[in-house]
């Protein structure tokens, strides 16, 4: 349980400091080369969901919704965590990111009413959607407790 909370913990910060940089130091759609092409920081604010999947739709019956699945997520985890088997670190990890991430949008919804992304990746004119940490974080983590499972548990018999 430490664990979970202290890996999605330390998601949050590392959230919140990264948006709270973007947002005192950028202008918004302001966008900075870091890789010419490649990578880039530009700041947009997302009224949907991750990776700018339902933008076009109300955030007024958008942000209760995600509050909704923020709970429900959370209680998802906690539930989930208590048959994760005490040795079993990486599933842990991979729930205290998801955990972490959801949090750290859940928190720009609720207090800006959309979420700050600012990384921006692609190639030339082949842009995925600008993101966040906690973005990352979520997909991340749910990649690697899936394969946490698949390739990493153990037999019980």
């Amino acid at each position: 349980m430490f664990l979970l909370i202290g890996v999605a913990l330390i998601v949050v910060v590392i959230d919140r400091i990264t948006k709270l940089w973007v947002m005192h130091t950028m202008h918004l759609g302001q966008s900075i080369v870091l890789i010419h092409n490649i990578f880039y920081l530009t700041y947009i604010q997302n009224p949907g969901a991750a990776f700018g999947i339902l933008d076009r739709d109300n955030p007024h019956i958008l942000n209760p919704f995600f509050y909704v699945i923020t709970v429900l997520a959370t209680l998802f985890i906690f539930v989930i965590q208590r048959f994760i088997p005490y040795d079993q670190k990486l599933p842990r990890i991979s729930l205290g990111m998801i955990w972490g991430g959801a949090l750290g949008n859940f928190m720009d919804r609720f207090l800006y009413g959309k979420v700050v992304d600012f990384i921006d990746i692609g190639y030339k004119i082949y842009r995925w959607p600008v993101f966040n940490i906690a973005d990352s974080c979520i997909s991340v983590g749910l990649v690697i407790f899936i394969f946490s499972y698949m390739f990493f548990k153990k037999d019980v018999d």
